[in-house]
């Protein structure tokens, strides 16, 4: 005998207001990853990362020997004029921070960070590692 469940369509909707963010697709809504692409260059580490929206002054760069930790925050404007009413909203409002590991420790002394048109843009130098030193025994 077939177990029959009856399940209300509404159900899903009205369940992910209080208990998790639901898009209109029935899918749970989940906070945008930064999107970036890592190249080496020669003695550089070059990274571009994806942060429309957010303004220069809230994005921060941590650099910390071979690791690299980018944060932002995408701040949402209340401007609401009188008689118009929101029907949708499906961009992300909030904090997005991202970290990765690079394959030598960053000179952080001579890296460059720039913001243009949503792209963060960093130029990351390689720190040069000291030779070898041979100590004298006394």
């Amino acid at each position: 005998m077939a177990n029959i469940t009856r399940l209300d369509p509404l159900d899903d909707l009205f369940r992910g207001f209080f208990v998790r963010p639901v898009d209109f697709n029935g899918q749970p809504q989940q906070p945008p990853s930064i999107k970036m692409d890592v190249r080496e260059q020669g003695d550089d580490y070059l990274v571009h990362a994806e942060l429309p929206g957010v303004k220069k002054e809230d994005i921060h760069v941590i650099v910390d020997g071979n690791q690299v930790s980018i944060s932002a925050e995408v701040k949402q404007e209340k401007e609401t004029r009188e008689g118009e009413r929101l029907l949708r909203a499906e961009r992300y409002f909030g904090k997005v921070s991202r970290s990765f590991q690079l394959g030598q420790e960053i000179d952080d002394s001579h890296a460059v960070a720039k913001f243009n048109d949503g792209v963060l843009e960093l130029t990351l130098p390689k720190r040069q590692a000291s030779p070898n030193k041979r100590l004298n025994i006394v």
